[in-house]
């Protein structure tokens, strides 16, 4: 039998952790640069408004949230999606349980240590 390769990342199979009340947060592919997550929301669970230097690019897997980015509030649903620039205050509340996929630049080490304070 093959070796498994550490380039895949089954979902199944990769570590789920509470991101929060009504939120769960698995880490995917990551390297220095780059780093994929997925967030499962459940009805009415927050992501409150917070900033950090990273580019974010998130895509609505499924679901319907309230996001504001900067001051500004849209409702989207699956197959949305929006970006922050770095440092911009952003946050989301779910409205319909549903999934986000967030992709950062650079690595959000906050994710990868256990003692670093929660953002979302």
């Amino acid at each position: 039998m093959k070796r498994q390769s550490k380039a895949f990342m089954l979902g199944t199979q990769t570590p789920r952790e509470a991101a929060g009340d009504g939120l769960n947060r698995q880490v995917f592919g990551y390297n220095d640069s780059i780093m994929m997550v997925k967030v499962e929301f459940d009805v009415g669970a927050i992501g409150a408004v917070h900033s950090h230097p990273h580019s974010q690019a998130t895509y609505v897997e499924s679901g319907e949230f309230d996001v504001v980015i900067d001051g500004v509030e849209t409702r989207l649903g699956p197959g949305d999606s929006f970006y922050v620039e770095p440092n911009l205050d952003h946050g989301a509340v779910c409205r319909k349980a549903g999934v986000l996929i967030d992709v950062f630049s650079p690595v959000r080490e906050d994710f990868l240590d256990p003692d670093a304070e929660e953002l979302y």
